[in-house]
């Protein structure tokens, strides 16, 4: 495995001489690290489920280098979807789009949605514009473990398994993309994650309605995912720690500490989005061999407080022995 700068050219031509052998490559993004493949590419696509061993009915996230390669790969591109697409595009917002027929049916699972976003980290931009075809990429990690931040979680978790990663330095928003659709009332939101329901509203009506189709229909869908190795359970108190040999996730500074045997703040101050940057690096630091539970406060679940939720409360459902 490799690890080269992302900021240099010679590095990205390099990776983008992978891709079009049919290669996969890990890179950054502003939400998390992703394992790219060349969309339009089934074969190569189908690497990136054998080195994450991710179920095939686990859809992919196609990434674009500019806004408006969205009418090549969506048959219909809703008038809310666009109003979405100025408002947050490049950054962290997939939208679920009925999908074209060059996009391969493993992309999507076999759905014939497909969901895109252009993200706004500039190593990922100048990979995908580089590259001129978009590039399917769930998060370098794998199968329903916790998500890479660095370059060092790729490269620990991925040994072996992938040529080269591209080096973009820590991502900003240490939660992946919020995932949406389009109804006849308004958006529904699939994943809540770094562009909050809050902001979203702003632009768009949101709807709540149950999601009652069978299947995984978006990204991060099933029913557990983003877990560590070990148990986790969601706790209101540092009281709640049964066993010294445990972890502890803190939201904000602890008047009291736990008797557990590491400890973690997410954001000394309380500040959410702070928390969300050092979420999954933090978990991943907490995951330790020596302990034999992670305890994890809960968040405020306003703003991007609710996609910290979303997770946890997935990572718990490994449940706790």
């Amino acid at each position: 495995m490799e690890i080269v700068n992302g900021f240099e050219d010679s590095s990205v031509q390099k990776a983008v001489r992978l891709l079009n052998d049919g290669d996969i490559v890990a890179f950054p993004t502003e939400t998390v690290y992703g394992l790219g493949a060349d969309a339009l590419n089934s074969y190569a696509v189908a690497k990136i489920f054998e080195a994450k061993s991710r179920p095939r009915l686990d859809p992919l996230i196609v990434h674009i280098g500019q806004a408006d390669w969205v009418f090549r790969y969506a048959e219909h591109v809703p008038s809310r979807a666009m109003k979405l697409i100025d408002a947050f595009w490049p950054g962290p917002l997939t939208l679920i789009l009925q999908k074209q027929a060059i996009i391969p049916d493993i992309v999507t699972a076999g759905l014939p949605t497909v969901g895109i976003r252009m993200p706004s980290h500039a190593v990922a931009l100048k990979l995908i514009n580089a590259l001129q075809k978009p590039i399917a990429a769930p998060s370098a990690n794998p199968f329903g473990y916790v998500s890479p931040t660095k370059v060092s979680h790729v490269a620990r978790m991925l040994k072996g398994k992938i040529p080269m990663i591209l080096d973009g330095g820590d991502s900003v928003f240490g939660i992946e993309s919020t995932i949406v659709s389009f109804r006849e009332r308004g958006i529904y939101i699939h994943r809540h994650g770094a562009i909050s329901e809050e902001d979203l509203s702003k632009c768009v009506e949101i709807v709540h309605e149950a999601n009652t189709a069978s299947g995984c229909r978006s990204p991060g869908e099933l029913p557990y995912h983003y877990a560590p190795m070990k148990p986790l359970k969601i706790v209101h108190s540092v009281d709640e720690v049964k066993t010294t040999n445990s972890s502890f996730l803190a939201f904000r500074k602890l008047e009291k500490l736990p008797i557990s045997r590491y400890v973690k703040v997410l954001s000394a101050t309380g500040d959410l989005k702070e928390a969300a940057a050092n979420f999954f690096s933090s978990l991943i630091e907490l995951d330790r061999e020596d302990v034999d539970i992670i305890y994890a406060e809960r968040v405020p679940e306003i703003g991007i407080g609710k996609a910290i939720m979303e997770r946890l409360k997935k990572a718990s459902k490994r449940g706790v022995k």
